[in-house]
């Protein structure tokens, strides 16, 4: 089990869902996720990007700082918060398959809201699309109409991203004149439209409504309207702060950022398997246009978030904003996802409530107006309330139906694979008081300790070994070790690699200290540090009984 919080953190929550019941009847939901979004965000004390629109959303809410996705890859990681149990469970690692049929027919967040009277709705990527769904998004299992799909989405891997010399590629960085793309528009404009289309048609239904919208961006490609990179002149972009790989990383941890190397801009680079480096002009290009992809995508959450304030339905509506996972932007000489870093792992995670995570307005008063980022100055973010321990996004199930008033699924039993309804997160409502900080787990699979060119995404039957995970306030710590694609079952004898972050020292996670000690050692030094966990001593025990061997090397 997970660690509970300290007697603070219960507090906090216990005001964040306090009783309310609305005069109309259930609160409605709206639920948004970006794709590929780290915590790169104004509200997330990130100065330099502009977010004005999320952080207005922020400062009217519940911000939970640490927040960690438990695969760092699309798919298992919406079908785990979807679901709300762990990849392990959902026996998802790739995209190839369905987890009502190879795992269990477990009920998702959304279906549980329509088995409660809900009408549910979906508009872009919210389940990944594909087998991973069923080719349905889920339907109708999670929803009560067809999901949406912006036809626009057909062009995004096809060559229209113009170069200097006229002709259209196939590239990773795309900022374009929407005027000129096919359809005339972009994907992410035409999910706000739809969103806000929904939001108008439900206005007088009666019924309470769950609408999830799931944005591309900032995924790659950056095809965005090329206006916003005017935000980020390149003169003022820099590197990462840590962009060399950290020497004592073991081969079997390192992600070689296969999918950006795809790119015909990227190709023509001509950058070495598997470390690189991207040349220094051409990374700070990629992350002055993921940035820019992220102010984009937080003028569309605007425009959504002021049509559900005009139409009046912010007071009877739970708004949460979150993402599958992160993306490093060269930090330890890493490009994408596809691996254990916080700059993978960690997302933000954004909830309001009306009446509790902030007050009801007053007649005729706004609470969320539209903010042009080009024309708006950049203000200190005005915080909400703001949560510093760790959670997951297999928390977002139980969390849902306790601020909704809806049953909330029961902890899942081990195994669990013939349980439609239960959860393994837990719901960040309940006021449990203990002497231990929550940690969040994490996993990614490997086909081999070599770096491969599948290294970053092995299908099913090439997972070799998995890195499992835990991140605490103090540290993240990871075993990697053998795994049986067959069975799903992980060999917890057989150990290939470890990890070992102190983030008192070393808050980047470039410096892997799992080498450096035998396992007496390593506690006396860390017993030297109050805030050392229970649950670090747990797996440094695990790891001396399983290895029968000092943890030098």
């Amino acid at each position: 089990m997970r660690p509970n919080t300290h007697f603070w953190f219960s507090v906090l929550l216990l005001h964040f869902t306090e009783p309310f019941t609305s005069a109309k009847g259930k609160f409605n939901v709206l639920f948004i996720t970006a794709d590929d979004l780290r915590p790169s965000l104004g509200c997330y004390s990130d100065p330099f990007v502009k977010s004005p629109n999320i952080d207005l959303l922020a400062s009217k809410s519940t911000v939970f700082f640490n927040a960690y996705a438990q695969q760092a890859v699309c798919g298992p990681s919406r079908t785990s918060f979807l679901t709300g149990r762990r990849p392990d469970t959902t026996r998802l690692y790739d995209f190839n398959s369905y987890w009502r049929e190879s795992a269990g027919n477990y009920t998702t967040l959304p279906q549980h809201f329509k088995e409660n009277g809900y009408h549910t709705f979906s508009v872009g990527k919210v389940f990944h699309p594909g087998i991973t769904s069923n080719h349905t998004d889920d339907y109708p299992y999670s929803w009560s109409v067809p999901p949406y799909h912006p036809p626009s989405f057909s062009f995004e891997k096809r060559k229209v991203c113009k170069d200097k010399d006229g002709t259209l590629h196939s590239n990773l960085l795309c900022a374009v004149n929407v005027s000129e793309m096919p359809l005339g528009t972009l994907p992410d404009l035409e999910n706000a439209a739809q969103a806000i289309k929904l939001l108008k048609s439900m206005k007088h239904s009666g019924g309470p409504f769950f609408l999830a919208v799931g944005f591309y961006k900032p995924h790659i490609p950056f095809r965005i309207p090329q206006e916003y990179l005017k935000l980020y002149p390149i003169e003022n972009m820099t590197l990462a702060p840590d962009p060399d790989v950290p020497k004592k990383l073991p081969n079997v941890a390192y992600n070689p950022w296969m999918d950006i190397r795809k790119r015909e801009d990227v190709q023509a680079l001509n950058i070495s398997f598997p470390y690189g480096p991207v040349p220094k002009d051409f990374q700070l290009h990629i992350r002055q246009h993921y940035f820019a992809a992220v102010s984009y995508v937080d003028a569309q959450v605007g425009k959504i978030l002021q049509a559900l304030d005009d139409l009046g339905l912010s007071k009877k509506t739970i708004v949460v904003f979150t993402s599958d996972h992160g993306w490093s932007l060269g930090e330890h000489g890493e490009w994408a996802k596809y691996s254990n870093f916080d700059v993978a792992t960690r997302v933000p995670l954004i909830m309001y409530k009306p009446g509790v995570t902030s007050p009801f307005p007053r007649p005729g008063e706004k609470v969320f107006s539209f903010i042009d980022v080009f024309d708006s100055t950049q203000q200190p973010f005005g915080k909400g309330f703001s949560v510093r321990s760790m959670v997951e996004l297999v928390d977002l199930f139980p969390t849902l139906c306790s601020l909704a008033k809806l049953p909330v699924p029961p902890s899942c039993p081990v195994p669990s694979f013939s349980i439609p309804l239960c959860t393994e997160g837990y719901s960040l409502s309940r006021t449990l008081v203990t002497d231990h900080r929550a940690v969040a787990f994490s996993q990614y699979p490997r086909p081999s300790d070599s770096i491969q060119i599948n290294s970053d995404l092995p299908d099913l039957a090439d997972i070799r070994i998995m890195g499992y995970s835990v991140r605490s306030d103090d540290y993240r710590f990871t075993l990697w070790v053998g795994f049986d694609p067959v069975h799903f079952q992980a060999n917890q004898t057989d150990l290939h690699a470890g990890e070992l972050y102190v983030l008192s020292e070393d808050p980047g996670q470039d410096n892997n200290i799992f080498y450096d000690f035998t396992y007496a050692q390593l506690l006396q030094k860390f017993s030297l540090h109050p805030q050392w966990t229970e649950s670090l001593k747990q797996h440094l025990m695990f790891f001396r009984a399983a290895s029968k061997t000092k943890w030098t090397v």
